[in-house]
């Protein structure tokens, strides 16, 4: 019984975590006018979870621990996430507007080909930003660097990159059968969702859940 005690007690606590991030990252990206704050929002909400899955030996965070991380996070990158985050924008806004012209104009028996390779290039470049932006958390580096190496990871960590999906797709089931969740949590549970995939697949240095010490209460 204590065991489910504390189980649920730690659930209550990654809930109200998840909740303080969304609520810092809509506050953010208005403080930022919304087109210069929001890349930086998603880099700190990235950054968030990267210290709260490596910090194993104390993650019951306080609000304001969770509120201080991300703040701190989203100043470091008000330059360095619009930098990364812009040019990607453009060129899947790019992808999927020639998706959608595909798909809704009849070009034959060659618009149904071109239509499924569109959607391949679409899922593989949704796997590459998500990746991009744990990367970007993760390592220090530009960002040649950062798209050289996440567009590697697509690749060489299938698993990582087929639970990615797998779980993007349950969280977009759950928020449209609950549309209310979207407004509690917003972007703050798919990227919990990424970080944590990646931490347990992803097989990145020094965010390895296979490597990370473990502390003596979770041993």
């Amino acid at each position: 019984m204590k065991r489910v005690a504390v189980g649920y007690e730690h659930l209550c606590r990654i809930i109200l975590m998840v909740f303080i991030t969304h609520v810092a990252f809509v506050v953010h990206t208005c403080a930022g006018l919304v087109l210069a704050g929001f890349f930086p929002s998603v880099a700190a909400t990235y950054a968030t979870y990267r210290t709260w899955l490596l910090d194993v030996d104390d993650r019951s965070w306080s609000m304001r621990q969770t509120w201080i991380t991300f703040h701190r996070a989203w100043k470091k990158e008000l330059v360095a996430a619009n930098v990364l985050g812009w040019p990607q924008f453009a060129l899947w806004a790019l992808i999927v507007w020639e998706y959608w012209l595909v798909q809704n104009n009849d070009f034959g028996v060659s618009g149904i080909a071109v239509s499924g390779l569109l959607l391949v290039v679409n899922v593989f470049y949704g796997l590459f930003v998500i990746l991009s932006w744990a990367v970007h958390a993760n390592f220090d580096e530009g960002p040649v660097w950062i798209v050289r190496t996440s567009l590697g990871m697509v690749i060489a960590r299938p698993l990582c990159s087929m639970m990615i999906v797998l779980l993007l797709l349950i969280t977009a089931w759950i928020y449209s059968m609950w549309p209310g969740l979207v407004v509690a949590f917003g972007l703050a549970v798919p990227i919990y969702v990424f970080m944590a995939t990646v931490y347990s697949w992803g097989r990145l240095p020094g965010m390895d859940i296979h490597a990370v010490p473990r502390s003596r209460d979770h041993s």
